[in-house]
């Protein structure tokens, strides 16, 4: 969604249908969810309460059904709770719904209403992402005139291997190199043999 990759995308293959895809929007909302628990954290320390939204963060982040069965409990008691936080992750979880669609026109719709509920919804992070949202509506919607056939999370998985490879070696001085490791490691190529034992 950066604004010059965009530019030089139109520039270099301006026929390309460009697919802002799942993985990238689903990561921004729950950006907007962990921003929102953050302010009201805050607010409840200024009020001298610590414990109502302690250890929540991966309770508000992850799949229901990845969840144990202690966060889904304490999932359960926070959205009891009149918050802004428990507020920002039912509406998250009611955009899920956006993807069950195939028609563009339909999705749109569902966009848009969702984005005016946002809007009026009052919380700040999540409003933000839904500006985001509504003027990135076309390249949002590609993705359904692609018929949901691509999707980056395969790219992101590679890109944060090649961050992990490099990482552990605390970098590369030449192309070579790290070109050798990434072989080795996406393609899980067999190690040399160790030119000594270990006792």
């Amino acid at each position: 969604m950066w604004k010059p990759y965009l530019n030089v995308i139109k520039r270099h293959a301006g026929q390309a249908l460009n697919v802002l895809d799942k993985f990238h929007i689903v990561a921004h909302l729950n950006k907007a969810v962990d921003e929102t628990r953050r302010q009201d954290a805050a607010e409840l320390r200024r009020q001298g309460d610590d414990v109502t939204l302690k250890h929540t963060r991966w309770c508000l982040l992850k799949r229901r059904g990845n969840l144990t069965i202690k966060q889904v409990g304490r999932l359960r008691g926070l959205l009891r709770l009149n918050l802004r936080t428990a507020r920002a992750y039912i509406l998250k979880g009611d955009f899920n719904h956006f993807w069950t669609y195939t028609s563009p026109t339909w999705a749109g719709k569902f966009l848009d209403q969702w984005c005016e509920m946002v809007m009026r919804s009052g919380i700040a992070p999540m409003k933000t992402k839904a500006k985001m949202l509504k003027s990135h509506r076309d390249l949002i919607l590609n993705y359904f005139r692609a018929k949901k056939e691509y999707s980056s999370g395969v790219v992101e998985g590679l890109n944060t291997k090649v961050k992990f490879v490099t990482r552990k070696a605390f970098g590369y001085r030449q192309a070579k190199t790290i070109k050798i490791a990434l072989f080795h490691a996406l393609g899980r190529l067999p190690e040399p043999k160790h030119a000594h034992r270990f006792a």
